[in-house]
């Protein structure tokens, strides 16, 4: 019950964040960008909408987490009001957990409302543009892997908070907490290619280096199918499945070590 009400606490005030507000409202601009820039570009305009519209989800979800989630305990350190918090009977542990459930929740939400978005905006595209138009497209205007690439952007994000709120737990400088958020996730989207990288190179230094980059930062490029859905590639169900649960995993690891770093900071 105790980390549900946090939860929900963290719920509405993520919803009336200015930061959130601004975010969102930065998306929806930026699908009327990618529906101008289709009408101008011939033959391309579904790919190019499908293509920024997902890339404005992720961008301006990443952002959210970043900016959200190391404000979650770094904030209340700083206001000193983690002070009041504590002196109530809860639980350190169950604090994080519902701090951590509620901006997943939130995040979870805006994702859903952008994704409706997009497909209004397609569903536009596609009644206005003629039958021949629409038998050249590689994949259907209303395509259901949008939603997939959504759900793995949800789990993208869920990650990303993680990291966050655990960097929060050990700092109370806001502007720390997020340089080291960016960083992993920058780290983890490259993950990958350090690894081919060491690999080419033929260092046995650097590929065992990039090994342990691989095993310990996210591996966020593993969320990304945006290429796949623009052009009408078959994103298996089982690889969302396998990507998704690898997301609750390093997820509840983080928020656990979170949980543990928070119960044992000395905050006098």
């Amino acid at each position: 019950m105790t980390i549900a009400l946090i939860a929900w606490h963290v719920f509405k005030d993520g919803a009336r964040s200015r930061t959130m507000v601004s975010l969102v409202g930065f998306a929806f601009a930026l699908f009327g960008v990618s529906l101008l820039l289709g009408q101008l570009s011939a033959g391309q305009d579904l790919k190019i909408i499908k293509d920024i519209g997902l890339s404005v989800i992720e961008l301006s979800g990443v952002l959210m987490a970043v900016l959200l989630g190391v404000g979650l305990v770094a904030k209340e350190i700083e206001r000193r009001s983690i002070y009041a918090l504590l002196a109530r009977p809860i639980r350190r542990a169950d604090f994080i957990v519902g701090k951590y459930l509620g901006l997943v929740a939130t995040l979870a939400m805006n994702v859903a409302a952008m994704t409706v978005a997009l497909y209004l905006v397609l569903a536009y595209i596609n009644a206005s543009s003629p039958e021949a138009v629409r038998a050249s497209w590689e994949a259907p205007a209303l395509d259901p892997a949008i939603v997939l690439a959504s759900l793995l952007v949800v789990a993208e994000l869920a990650v990303l908070t993680a990291v966050a709120l655990f960097f929060s737990t050990f700092s109370s400088s806001v502007l720390w907490s997020t340089l080291f958020s960016l960083g992993v996730y920058i780290a983890g989207s490259m993950s990958t290619q350090l690894r081919d990288l060491a690999a080419a190179v033929g260092s046995r230094g650097a590929g065992t280096f990039a090994q342990v980059i691989g095993v310990v930062l996210p591996a966020f490029s593993a969320f990304d199918v945006k290429g796949q859905v623009v052009h009408g590639l078959a994103v298996p169900l089982s690889y969302v499945g396998m990507t998704i649960g690898y997301a609750a995993v390093y997820s509840i690891a983080v928020v656990l070590a979170a949980a543990l770093v928070f119960s044992r900071r000395n905050f006098e």
